[in-house]
């Protein structure tokens, strides 16, 4: 394939030029055959190509210009189905009635707010895979107690399961990236609702790892009037990585109760 498109770095822009690597991406989906797919980013269609190998009902957001015209010229079964938009914009019932799958290789620049904003719609897509940063990647799939376990830790996998499949070399793009590269997959779980206030539950557990290094019992301060004394109960002498989702469920309860009572 030909890269006659120029990478933009104000896009975060880095092109995959490995097939074998795309193939193994696209195949992600294969436990979703009869769900349409939303592809982020197609860049030159070094994915594209794969997922339109499976007959998939598949549609593209690119957001530059030189890319769809590569995409038109190259793909020309595309047509129509080329979305020219900011991802993070766009109205996803006015595309889907119902369930859809998400792929791509991710602009590490916005990656975590393109999985939040998965997340928005957590109850239409039951799978999102692709190729995000590293760093990010292990953020994503980290275990309490880790040192990488954090926010989109808990956030993401309140509802989906997380694997971190493989990892991927600098090398595998143009231009290379200068960090390696790892490709994920989300699988939306069992749970319907959490066992607490789901908004505050994001507010806590956001409050939490701004301040790390501290116990909850410092970092949750801010939800309570001065001096409101907190309940003699272990859990406020913990930090935020030691929590599991369910401990934070348990926090989230126990916060609600003094702000009503309070």
């Amino acid at each position: 394939m030909l890269f006659s498109v120029k990478a933009k770095k104000n896009l975060g822009q880095h092109f995959l030029k490995e097939e074998e690597i795309a193939r193994r991406i696209a195949a992600m989906l294969d436990s979703f055959p009869s769900l349409p797919v939303l592809e982020v980013g197609p860049g030159t269609g070094m994915l594209t190509q794969f997922l339109l190998q499976n007959n998939r009902d598949l549609t593209v957001v690119e957001i530059d210009r030189e890319s769809i015209a590569y995409l038109n010229q190259h793909f020309p079964e595309l047509e129509g189905r080329i979305i020219q938009q900011d991802f993070l914009k766009i109205d996803f019932a006015k595309l889907y009635s119902g369930e859809f799958c998400v792929i791509g290789n991710y602009p590490y620049n916005i990656s975590s707010q393109i999985f939040f904003k998965v997340l928005d719609s957590k109850n239409s897509i039951p799978c999102c895979t692709g190729m995000i940063q590293k760093e990010v990647a292990e953020r994503m799939a980290a275990q309490p107690g880790s040192k990488t376990y954090g926010i989109l830790s808990v956030l993401m996998q309140a509802w989906y399961n997380i694997e971190y499949l493989f990892t991927v070399d600098e090398n595998a793009f143009i231009p290379p990236p200068k960090v390696k590269s790892a490709v994920i997959r989300l699988t939306r779980n069992d749970r319907k609702q959490l066992n607490c206030n789901e908004k505050l539950f994001k507010s806590v557990v956001k409050a939490s790892f701004n301040q790390r290094r501290k116990m909850l019992r410092n970092s949750v301060k801010l939800f309570f009037p001065p001096d409101c004394p907190l309940p003699d109960d272990p859990i406020f002498t913990k930090r935020p990585e030691q929590l599991s989702i369910e401990q934070f469920e348990e926090l989230t309860n126990l916060i609600e109760k003094i702000m009503i009572s309070g």
